[in-house]
């Protein structure tokens, strides 16, 4: 069973079909699970590289159902927990995965495994699912079922790292509970890393978010600078793209990314002060430039229409994905016309919200050609690059994705 059908399950629930296992896709949002067994990913699952083509497959070989009901995986042998947790008023939201620990907790038997798959602070397997699952079961982690924890890891667009190929960190809360976690994983992935609890995997996990967001905050300082300078910074960001040592290539990105998605490096430092006392300058640091890159976006597209003689009111702007949301609402609030092209906009209702003001549109080329500036703020797969550039008047791009005399990058 996997709890979550989001970016994070839905892409393991279709390794574990293939690997010969069968499967529950359990997730709450009913919605959800009529499209996934009507065959139909939602956005968010083609972004993780689960198509149509991947998911009928899946239904082809009679191994994966989703469902709304956990009485559907009763008996199950492992259960993987990937629901959402994010930051709420500066602390972890644990409600969701509070909310699919209690479910899964009646049905738990003798000799089955569970694994929280995710960005958690260190700590959170032990001492927030543990208890939960045991009270719901009557049954005690690593005598009666195995537990343990497993980084998500994922690059959304990467054809070279796909969840097969990538290694594998897991972890148990005994040996037994790490050779369980283990053999599953083992049949999923080519390499299991095992470390010696689950802190040590929390804590990687959290390193490893820690230090995107470092490097696109670096990436983001430098374009603001290069701007000045009149360097285009994605011909540095490839040119470093290069060296063969000691760089971590990171680009440019308009903010912090999709609040949808499980991995929020404000748990590193959130997790520090609380358990020593003192901040994490670095990472704070990081978010803090990351978080006023949208209205740096926004103060960029005023400048580029000034040139153009036209003011961002009343001018008509077509963004290419709405994330992070709030490049929309500040061009609604200057007066701007706005429309998005987002493909969650429709398929993730319950996870997405459209902001007021803005109109979703379909970015043919019709579309493209009456706006007086495109945006390219998503960096998903399913806009048409070549069709942006050559219908576009005028294209901002925040991903390096387009080239042109008409278009202004990031």
């Amino acid at each position: 069973m996997v709890v979550g059908q989001g970016p994070a399950g839905l892409p393991l629930a279709m390794r574990a079909v293939e690997a010969g296992f069968r499967v529950v896709g359990l997730d709450e949002d009913g919605w959800r699970v009529k499209r996934l067994n009507a065959g139909e990913p939602c956005a968010e699952g083609v972004g993780a590289g689960v198509g149509a083509g991947a998911l009928a497959a899946a239904h082809a070989s009679g191994r994966y159902a989703a469902s709304a009901d956990a009485a559907d995986a009763s008996g199950f042998d492992v259960c993987v927990l990937t629901p959402p947790v994010r930051m709420r008023n500066g602390a972890p939201d644990l409600g969701p995965l509070g909310s699919a620990a209690r479910r899964i907790a009646p049905f738990l038997r003798p000799g089955a495994t569970v694994v929280l798959e995710g960005t958690a602070y260190p700590g959170t397997t032990e001492e927030f699912v543990r208890p939960l699952l045991e009270q719901g079961s009557g049954l005690r982690a690593g005598d009666d079922f195995h537990l343990g924890h497993s980084p998500h890891r994922a690059e959304p667009g990467n054809p070279r790292w796909r969840l097969g190929n990538t290694p594998k960190v897991v972890s148990g809360v005994d040996a037994a509970s790490l050779r369980a976690v283990t053999d599953f994983y083992g049949r999923l992935v080519r390499e299991t890393v095992p470390v010696s609890s689950p802190r040590v995997s929390e804590l990687c996990a959290l390193m490893e978010s820690a230090r995107a967001q470092v490097g696109a905050a670096l990436a983001n300082e430098l374009s603001i600078f290069a701007a000045h300078l009149g360097v285009d910074v994605w011909e540095a960001v490839e040119a470093a793209a290069t060296t063969p040592f000691g760089h971590a290539a990171a680009a440019p990105c308009p903010g912090i990314e999709d609040p949808c998605l499980p991995l929020d490096v404000t748990y590193l430092p959130w997790g520090i002060r609380r358990g020593v006392g003192r901040g994490f300058r670095l990472v704070e640091a990081a978010n803090d430039v990351n978080a006023h890159m949208p209205a740096h976006v926004v103060d960029r597209l005023c400048l580029a229409l000034n040139r153009r003689c036209r003011s961002i009111r009343g001018s008509r702007i077509l963004l290419l994905g709405l994330s992070p949301v709030e490049v929309a609402k500040t061009l609604c609030r200057l007066g701007a016309r706005v429309r998005a092209a987002d493909p969650r906009a429709e398929d993730c209702a319950d996870d997405f919200v459209v902001p007021a003001g803005v109109e979703v549109v379909e970015p043919d080329a019709a579309e493209l050609a009456r706006a007086d500036a495109v945006v390219v703020l998503g960096g998903q797969d399913c806009y048409d690059y070549d069709l942006v550039q050559r219908a576009s008047r005028f294209v901002f791009d925040t991903r390096g994705r387009c080239r042109g005399p008409n278009v202004e990058r990031l």
